[in-house]
């Protein structure tokens, strides 16, 4: 459904660590005027991180911030908060960011900070959400958006999708479709977020 939008867009950066699936996604929804807003900037912090190609193909500047290059994470995340600010950043979008944030990027953008993780949140956070679910043998799993804090995924929730889980699942397959859920639940939850500060 396309939607026509009477305030301004919001100015997104995106941080990612990865493929960029999810950055993908997002751009999509804005392209297709299902999320009114426009992303500024992305973040990578892997020299090999497959988001900067996905950046260069919608023509939006890509920044690498190699974490391995700074003495502290604060150093690094000061250096994020500069580039963010350079682009007139005002939501922050973690999209696969594979690093813990500090109380640096979280007090130059206070709750406006989102992440998004393959659980059903608290259930299973940290790393290896999708594993740890099948480990546990739940019959539902999924993922959730929400806002950024110190302690690891354990800030208010925005949204979340279940997924089920079936008998023959294996971590790539049960992870293939919460990515699916991932895709279509963040555009929305950025919206929400935003209508909601």
């Amino acid at each position: 459904m396309e939607a026509h939008f009477s305030a301004p867009p919001l100015r997104l950066g995106i941080m990612a660590s990865g493929s960029g699936s999810n950055f993908e996604a997002i751009a999509q929804a804005i392209a297709q005027k299902q999320l009114n807003a426009q992303i500024q900037v992305v973040i990578y912090n892997n020299p090999g991180a497959g988001v900067s190609e996905r950046a260069k193909k919608w023509g939006i500047s890509a920044a690498l911030l190699n974490h391995r290059a700074f003495d502290s994470r604060e150093a690094l995340d000061q250096e994020i908060v500069s580039t963010l600010q350079e682009y007139h950043v005002d939501w922050v979008i973690m999209a696969g960011w594979m690093r813990c944030v500090t109380q640096v990027l979280l007090d130059a953008f206070p709750e406006r900070v989102l992440n998004i993780h393959p659980s059903l949140l608290p259930s299973f956070p940290g790393l290896h959400a999708v594993k740890q679910a099948l480990d546990a043998g739940v019959t539902l799993a999924g993922c959730t958006v929400h806002h950024v804090v110190l302690a690891v995924d354990s800030g208010p929730i925005v949204m979340q999708a279940a997924v089920p889980v079936l008998p023959n699942d294996t971590e790539e397959s049960l992870h293939n479709r919460i990515h699916t859920q991932e895709h279509a639940i963040y555009p929305m939850a950025i919206a929400l977020a935003a209508a909601s500060s």
